[in-house]
């Protein structure tokens, strides 16, 4: 591969996606390292301590990358969010699940950005991407000088051109049949549903900087595909959900496994952000009557969210999964992650 990837020893264009709230352990990282791929920890929602915990872990294993969200806040509009925690509270009373969402204030934090900036620039990593915004070019010049590879999701080639121009030595072009939150900068518009390999056509042709396709892929015959438009490399996430290493919650790895689930929908519902799930209740009822506002709507709603997946119940639950979850399977991930690159 003509790119950073090659000097840091990833011999496999298949790479573990990062997968913020559990799924991306420090086993699956490891396994993908081991698979001659690479796999990156999902900063988001954790502490900069929890961050360094499962650094340490990973840290002498191989190439491993963390992933961070960028501050790109979506104010809530106050009026809007205490009636969606009204509605939200007289689910989960009805559902008989003891949580205090309503009277709430809304939170809108910066998932702690520039502490884990400062760790991760204090002990490098050998790489570290970005979603949901783009970072300022002092940013990635600092990174450089710490000899971290940096890599910047992307969603359309508007941003590619920006993210080449900031300094990023890789761009992650996702696509709208990712499943999860969609790294667009501009997150009150939902992107168009672009075919990966189209939009990767047309991500390199604004930019030479090397890509790293992501969205929906499933197949050996998709990997080829995105790869073939002009990627370096592809990242996935979804199909990797019901591996052995995987830290998803039982109520998701039975949700994707579940042949009369449907097909994922985009929806703010959870967070307040696009992201693209298995529809349930949740999505039914409350993705028309949830307002934009992230993170505000991603605080208010966890509690919810972390009582039905203690109580196995699928239908209250975030069931994350790209358009092509129905190829999700069990096993190890490195055979998982093997068996997408085999396309010659």
């Amino acid at each position: 591969m003509n790119s950073p990837l090659s000097s840091l020893g990833v011999s496999l264009p298949v790479l573990a996606a990062p997968m913020a709230g559990g799924a991306s352990t420090p086993a699956l990282v490891t396994a993908a390292t081991r698979a001659g791929s690479l796999g990156f920890l999902a900063a988001g929602y954790k502490t900069p301590a929890q961050l360094a915990e499962q650094i340490a872990e990973v840290r002498g294993s191989g190439t491993f990358g963390v992933n961070l969200f960028v501050p790109n806040p979506v104010p809530v509009d106050r009026a809007e969010f205490a009636r969606f925690a009204a509605a939200l509270q007289a689910e989960a009373e009805a559902g008989g699940y003891d949580v205090r969402l309503d009277g709430q204030a809304p939170v809108e934090d910066d998932d702690a950005w520039q502490e884990k900036v400062d760790l991760l620039l204090a002990e490098p990593v050998p790489l570290v991407s970005f979603t949901f915004g783009l970072p300022e070019p002092s940013v990635f010049r600092a990174f450089k000088q710490a000899g971290t590879v940096t890599v910047q999701t992307v969603t359309s080639a508007e941003e590619a051109r920006s993210a080449a121009g900031a300094g990023a030595d890789l761009l992650a072009v996702q696509g709208l049949a990712a499943g999860g939150h969609s790294g667009t900068w501009t997150p009150e518009r939902i992107p168009g549903p672009v075919p990966l390999p189209e939009l990767v056509r047309a991500v390199r042709g604004v930019t030479s900087v090397p890509l790293i396709a992501a969205g929906g892929l499933s197949t050996p015959a998709e990997v080829a595909a995105a790869l073939q438009a002009g990627a370096t490399a592809v990242m996935v996430g979804t199909v990797l959900l019901r591996s052995d290493e995987s830290g998803a919650p039982a109520v998701h790895r039975a949700a994707l496994a579940d042949p009369g689930r449907g097909d994922p929908v985009v929806t703010r519902a959870f967070t307040g952000r696009p992201a693209r799930g298995l529809p349930n209740t949740f999505t039914a009822k409350f993705g028309p009557v949830a307002p934009a506002g992230y993170p505000a709507l991603h605080h208010l709603t966890s509690p919810l969210r972390k009582a039905a997946a203690a109580a196995g119940d699928p239908e209250l639950v975030h069931l994350w999964a790209g358009t092509g979850y129905r190829n999700a399977a069990t096993g190890p991930a490195a055979t998982i992650l093997t068996d997408l690159g085999r396309f010659g």
